[in-house]
């Protein structure tokens, strides 16, 4: 089975930095997709990141400021990661890391990110 684990949130200021952490057990990651989908509540789920752990391709939400938030891999350790820097009030939310390959869909469970003002 896929199994992911989140961590690393937690509650910073504005302008602070944190970096989540995906770790995925049971498979070869570089067979799949792993992105980074938050969720606050009454707005929208929103797809923040994802990666091809493949070849590396990467993926932002339109939403995401370009430097600011970073997705990375690490085959190895099969981690995936999204750094944040320069946090803000709007990037509030619940952090999930999913898994995807051949139309399978896999969620992990969620890590709590808070920002104050």
């Amino acid at each position: 089975d896929v199994q992911l684990q989140a961590s690393g949130g937690g509650s910073v200021q504005t302008g602070g930095s944190l970096r989540l952490s995906c770790r995925v057990s049971g498979v070869t990651l570089d067979d799949y997709a792993i992105g980074w989908w938050r969720w606050a509540p009454g707005t929208e789920r929103e797809l923040v990141s994802c990666i091809n752990a493949g070849d590396g391709e990467t993926y932002y939400g339109g939403s995401v400021e370009p430097g600011r938030l970073t997705i990375s891999s690490d085959n190895a350790e099969n981690t995936v990661y999204l750094q944040m820097r320069d946090l803000r009030p709007e990037d509030r939310a619940d952090y999930y890391c999913v898994a995807v390959r051949g139309g399978r869909t896999y969620w992990g469970r969620g890590t709590q990110v808070t920002v104050s003002s």
